[in-house]
């Protein structure tokens, strides 16, 4: 018996009509192509998530809507992440058009950033993510909800999330790949000791994942760089919010609250 093989495919209805659906259902049952997951995607989209245990009968698939006036298919490939909370959520994750590691969310869609998160903090291995966002709009809440979605337990390694945290050592057991480390780069950078900043160094050394509030400071006041992040994250309680931290600069740092 062949291993079944995951397979996403997203379609645009062209001319929407009764029983469409069920067409492509009892085309995709007769292929012995089992659909696990269906959601709409985008407007007069759906995407799908299938089983099929030979690649040609995908390609049969293809050719087959290519015929088929009523869809067009838009994607056809094994699932990335992105394709997975698209179908879960029932929309694509807005994404820089030139920065295609920079990924964008309003408070409204906090489920949608937390499973985001998530997905990228089970990943084995090194997971750096940056994350920009005014003051009070869900930065620090959305990484301990990931962190728990993940079953990942969480340290704060710089923090004002309740009072000024900053840490100089670590238990054994919290030096682990277990664990998401949350760093604030406000705090890290211009607010800490010699101590902090080499435990600061460790963890960025480390291969497990980190999430740097701030991180155009971090950058700024380091010597990392943002090409170190595999992903930044900039959060907004509307889409046309701006983030800046002309308030860093008009004022003192300590009187600054960054959480």
């Amino acid at each position: 018996m062949k291993d079944k093989k995951e397979w996403y495919i997203e379609y645009e209805i062209q001319r929407d009509r009764p029983g469409l659906l069920g067409d492509l259902a009892s085309m995709l049952g007769m292929l012995n192509i089992n659909i696990t997951t269906i959601n709409g995607v985008e407007n007069n989209r759906r995407g799908m998530l299938v089983m099929a245990d030979d690649d040609e009968k995908i390609e049969v698939l293809r050719n087959i809507i290519h015929k088929v006036d009523n869809i067009t298919i838009t994607r056809l490939r094994p699932p990335t992440m992105l394709d997975r909370l698209a179908v879960r959520h029932g929309r694509y994750i807005a994404r820089d058009t030139e920065d295609k590691k920079t990924f964008r969310f309003i408070r409204d869609e906090l489920g949608l950033l937390v499973d985001f998160m998530a997905e990228i903090f089970k990943k084995e291995g090194n997971q750096l993510v940056g994350i920009r966002g005014m003051p009070r709009v869900g930065k620090t809440e959305s990484m301990i909800a990931a962190s728990v979605s993940a079953n990942k337990r969480w340290t704060f390694i710089s923090s004002t999330l309740l009072r000024q945290t900053v840490r100089s050592t670590l238990a054994v057991d919290e030096m682990s790949t277990d664990h998401v480390y949350l760093i604030d780069g406000i705090v890290s950078t211009l607010r800490s000791t010699e101590r902090h900043h080499s435990l600061l160094r460790e963890i960025m050394n480390f291969p497990a994942a980190k999430v740097v509030e701030h991180p155009d400071i971090f950058v700024r006041e380091s010597e990392y760089e943002l090409d170190d992040f595999q992903y930044i994250i900039e959060l907004r309680h509307h889409p046309d919010e701006e983030i800046t931290y002309e308030m860093l600069n008009n004022q003192a740092l300590n009187d600054f609250d960054v959480t």
